[in-house]
């Protein structure tokens, strides 16, 4: 199948790479000079210009940063580009309300299109690894199955347009809630004279089990190897975990939905990104308590 991938970041060039492996014909692209440059050593055709790189595809993978850039890249450079009938998959985490409104502009065009936030991160993007959350109809999700499966460990399909951004932004703020909490107790345990590790032995087989604490230790030299080993570099930024909070909220607000542990996980996070950690790994916070 031929396949344009927009957007080539972290997440995106692992997962272009991982669609020219499994044998399609991607065409890539990325305002970036050097993840243009790793997509081509990885198999992929590269392209500067968006047009151009959606001309004759079968299928559009975007991944990008905002939904103000999504929708600025579909509106402009997608829809009425690519071939009638192309299939669109929008693998960003964006907001709801965009995210079905890009869905109801290409269906008007003439275009099926699933929203297809992930969860697994670079690692999984990297490993093929993936989770997709996949919102759209019977028909788009069935097709957009093909294009996600060489990306994936697993495609769940979430409802309706917007569907995947719902259970992606309520994925991270059950996330965010558990990382604060596994770094308080793991910090509470510390400070009053129980070793780290012995309290994840224990912790990690009771009823304080969790990703967080089990699968990526927020402690250096504790548990499970995860960015805390590398003074928190690599792994899901501050910033991007703030991000996805901050859209949580805004749907909260709109929905009338009563979420105050994530509205206290969102003013940790958005301390810890104003003090200079944006750039940190998630589980850094352990760091400021």
């Amino acid at each position: 199948m031929k396949i344009a991938f927009i957007g080539l970041g972290n997440m995106g060039g692992g997962m272009a790479a991982n669609l020219a492996k499994a044998g399609h014909e991607v065409s890539a692209f990325d305002l970036s000079e050097d993840a243009l440059a790793r997509a081509k050593e990885n198999g992929c055709a590269t392209f500067t210009n968006v047009r151009e790189a959606v001309a004759g595809a079968e299928a559009v993978v975007t991944m990008l940063p905002n939904g103000g850039i999504v929708k600025s890249v579909l509106t402009s450079d997608v829809i009425g580009h690519a071939p009638a009938g192309a299939l669109l998959i929008d693998c960003s985490t964006i907001d709801v309300a965009t995210a079905r409104e890009m869905i109801e502009t290409a269906t008007a065009a003439g275009y099926e299109m699933v929203d297809a936030p992930v969860s697994g991160g670079i690692a999984a993007a990297n490993g093929g690894n993936l989770t997709f959350m996949v919102g759209g109809t019977d028909s788009a999700v069935a097709k957009a199955e093909t294009v996600l499966e060489p990306m994936a460990k697993a495609v769940i399909r979430a409802g309706g347009a917007g569907a995947g951004q719902v259970a992606k932004m309520c994925n991270n703020m059950l996330l965010a809630a558990h990382m604060v909490g596994t770094c308080e107790a793991m910090k509470l345990a510390e400070r009053n004279g129980l070793d780290p590790q012995t309290f994840y032995d224990i912790s990690s087989k009771s009823t304080g089990y969790c990703w967080s604490l089990n699968d990526y230790t927020p402690v250096p030299g504790v548990g499970a190897a995860s960015p805390a080993d590398n003074d928190y570099a690599g792994g899901f930024a501050v910033a991007l975990m703030l991000k996805d909070l901050r859209l949580a909220m805004a749907a909260a607000d709109a929905s009338d939905a009563k979420v105050p542990l994530g509205r206290k996980a969102t003013e940790i996070y958005e301390e810890a990104d104003k003090a200079g950690m944006g750039g940190k790994d998630f589980g850094s916070i352990f760091t400021t308590l």
